[in-house]
């Protein structure tokens, strides 16, 4: 369906071996990009609010569809969606436009993409922003092992590893009750993994919706036509990633800025700077849908910031 707004229209790029499916907007900047990836269970469209601020300030603003997602391909194997090849995915994007490096902004499992690629490809990144999830330092045992071990079998990330299949038919069979479930700020704070997982099979949501039954719609068709398995695939390549990363200085050196929301659930990071040692960070009065429950203040404080770093 066409997208709501002003959101640009995709573009197919072919990189890496996949094609993905990339709006952008701001081409007039070229020189000046900003490259901002989405998390689960989302899509380009989540940054709808930030693009239009995002060009006027000068940016070549570019949004991926990152594999797995929308339009974008969907491998069939679990180790194509490993940190190599979704950080590989947005290098090779960059090469795609021409560009020696650019400034990153994640959210949720984009997030976590971003801290890759500052690690992986340190020389393609010159500024990270990130929302809702900070780094995470690798340690001594893989990262689902540590999680089943300290949370239990059922806990979402491990229930999706040690169970495949389960959770992506659950989604796949009520996508729209689930999507519209999860969109929804003023939540009580709630323990995954089964709230995540009992969502579906929620008649009567609570909270305040997070967008138009249109803008839902864009969510909705995305996941309707890929399926959610690509993008559960993105965990299941957690132990994958630890191991990946044993070798790589764990140190992101670039100056970064980290934005939380006050009521998420996911956990701060108790010592930031211990592994970001430039990084600056704030909080919006949200949830975990930060970028689209609080967009003026979050476009705002990634302007602000850029600004005070000389880039905006």
């Amino acid at each position: 369906m066409p997208h709501p707004t002003t959101f640009p229209e995709p573009t197919t790029v072919a990189v890496n071996g996949v094609e993905l499916e990339v709006f952008d907007a701001g081409r007039e900047h070229a020189g000046n990009p900003i490259v901002l990836c989405h998390g689960w269970p989302e899509h380009a469209f989540s940054w709808r609010h930030q693009v239009p601020a995002l060009v006027a300030a000068g940016h070549h603003v570019i949004i991926p569809n990152q594999r797995g997602y929308g339009g974008s391909s969907r491998p069939d194997d679990v180790e194509s969606y490993d940190i190599a090849h979704l950080t590989g995915d947005l290098v090779a994007l960059l090469d795609h436009h021409g560009y020696e490096d650019a400034t990153f902004v994640g959210h949720d499992w984009g997030a976590m993409v971003v801290w890759g690629l500052a690690l992986l490809h340190p020389d393609r990144v010159n500024r990270v922003i990130n929302l809702s999830l900070p780094y995470q330092p690798r340690g001594d045992r893989p990262w689902i092992e540590v999680m089943e071990a300290a949370l239990g079998e059922d806990f979402y990330f491990v229930h999706f590893n040690r169970r495949p299949g389960v959770a992506d038919a659950l989604f796949e069979h009520n996508t729209h009750r689930f999507l519209r479930n999860l969109y929804r700020k003023d939540l009580p704070p709630a323990a995954p993994p089964q709230a995540l997982l009992d969502l579906p099979l929620v008649d009567t949501p609570r909270g305040t919706p997070l967008m138009s039954d249109r803008e839902l719609a864009v969510f909705v068709d995305a996941f309707e036509s890929s399926g959610f398995t690509p993008s559960l695939n993105w965990y299941r390549n957690l132990d994958r990633n630890w191991h990946l990363l044993a070798d790589v200085d764990p140190i992101v050196r670039q100056p970064t800025l980290m934005i939380y929301g006050e009521r998420d659930t996911v956990a701060r990071a108790e010592d930031l700077t211990a592994w970001v040692p430039d990084a600056d960070v704030m909080s919006l009065d949200c949830g975990h849908w930060i970028q689209q429950e609080e967009p003026e203040a979050t476009t705002a404080a990634i302007l602000g910031w850029l600004e005070r770093r000389g880039t905006a």
